[in-house]
């Protein structure tokens, strides 16, 4: 624990344990800003594509770095903000220990598919292996 709060001008003064974090979540959306118009004209642009178009597209290989920097930010992001939200309205330590762990394996997991997956279609690779 720390010492008890302190005050300046009858205002509690932060202890700026957060300062890191909220700079993180600004700068992750300032990426996600213009990453965002990109997956949104590439969607429309691969919206009447069969598979062979989209597997030509995916092949590219700045198209696929850009789509995994987009889904490594995005889950990032995802943690930052959810991880805000646990913290601020749930108040039991032992269930917000809980749920802080648990959001961070599933952003973990969610970005490492996501690579996972696109670096497999980018080497044009099936999604998954046959029979799965």
């Amino acid at each position: 624990m720390s010492g008890p709060a302190k005050f300046r001008n009858n205002v509690k003064v932060s202890e700026r344990h957060g300062a890191a974090e909220w700079a993180t979540e600004k700068l992750a959306l300032l990426l996600l800003m213009p990453l965002g118009v990109w997956v949104a004209s590439t969607a429309f642009t691969l919206a009447g594509r069969d598979a062979a178009g989209a597997a030509a597209w995916f092949a590219d290989k700045i198209n696929a770095g850009l789509m995994a920097v987009t889904a490594v930010v995005f889950f990032g992001f995802a943690n930052l903000a959810w991880k805000v939200v646990v913290e601020d309205y749930v108040h039991k330590p032992g269930t917000k220990r809980f749920l802080l762990g648990l959001l961070n394996i599933v952003c973990i997991l969610l970005a490492g598919a996501s690579v996972f997956f696109i670096v497999r279609l980018a080497l044009g690779s099936a999604p998954l292996p046959a029979g799965v």
